[in-house]
């Protein structure tokens, strides 16, 4: 008989390529999970698993099998998620997965909030790009997703959060600093500093960009929002940041946040599950969490410096 456990290797064979590794994320030793498997080919009669001196990777017959064993793995975790959400919805453990030009500027707003009103909720955070939530949610490995609204993104259940404005960070020396808020032609012909590809606030801060005749700066592409502040504070561009970003810094005179006038340029930030989640009564109390301890963050928004 197969055992969950067995598809649990297999899958982690595939998503580290390397038995070490592979053994490591599943908590047992390289022998038990290599001898797993071998066990595993012959009760099926197939060989799963290419191994090489370097590398190791799925046949043919192993990709096909590795997603079947996924579903089984998601079927187990969502049986299992039910039980729980009949004993006790607002208990247990919560992964919670955001992007990093989110998750180190709304936590500290939102985590007091969470805690104080689902007490026992195991909340286990995970940053990571967007596309890689999104496999990792989909595959059952993470249960809910903070992070802004694309349009690719509905296959899953959405509850929206906030609306964060977007606004322009430059040095005091560049020409727009002197601005009390902006509007879209203030950007044109600017050259635009951004995040590498992979960060869909590059995509957003760029369509917004393009649309006001703004150009990319082609010379710099940064792995981090802080990346930008040195890169803008350095006087070398100007950028747009969410305002989230911009709050609570200590006080200076190395850059200039200015607001667009209304209507500002803005990132929908919403919440996703899985559809046919089990534990909606505590995602409901997670959306009114989170709504309530960012509500006034965003009202009457003022140039500043740090």
């Amino acid at each position: 008989m197969i055992k969950l456990r067995d598809l649990q290797y297999l899958d982690a064979i595939d998503n580290f390529r390397h038995f070490g590794r592979a053994a490591q994320s599943c908590f047992v030793s390289q022998p038990t999970l290599s001898g797993q498997i071998i066990k595993l080919e012959q009760q099926l009669g197939l060989q799963l698993v290419e191994r090489q001196t370097r590398q190791v990777m799925l046949t043919p017959a192993g990709e096909q099998l590795v997603l079947e064993a996924r579903k089984v793995l998601r079927a187990a975790s969502a049986f299992e998620e039910s039980a729980q959400a009949l004993l006790d919805p607002l208990s247990g453990d919560l992964h919670l997965g955001l992007i990093p030009t989110l998750a180190p500027y709304v936590l500290p707003h939102i985590m007091a909030g969470l805690n104080k009103r689902l007490p026992k909720i195991n909340f286990y955070l995970h940053e990571d790009k967007t596309q890689h939530l999104l496999r990792a949610l989909d595959e059952g490995k993470l249960d809910v997703l903070v992070l802004p609204w694309l349009d690719d993104m509905d296959k899953f259940e959405r509850y929206d959060l906030f609306e964060e404005p977007l606004v322009l960070a430059c040095s005091p020396q560049h020409a727009l600093a002197e601005k009390k808020s902006l509007v879209l032609n203030d950007l044109q012909d600017q050259q635009i500093l951004t995040l590498e590809d992979g960060h869909c606030l590059r995509d957003q801060a760029l369509g917004y960009c393009f649309t006001a005749g703004a150009n990319e700066d082609h010379r710099f592409k940064a792995t981090s929002l802080e990346t930008l502040r040195h890169m803008v504070a350095s006087n070398m561009g100007i950028t747009l940041l969410p305002q989230l970003a911009t709050l609570n810094l200590v006080p200076g005179n190395a850059i200039r946040y200015i607001p667009f006038a209304a209507p500002p340029p803005v990132r929908l930030i919403s919440l996703l599950v899985r559809p046919g989640y089990s534990r909606l009564a505590c995602i409901r109390e997670v959306v009114s969490s989170i709504r309530a301890s960012v509500n006034g963050l965003f009202s009457n928004p003022e140039e500043g410096a740090v």
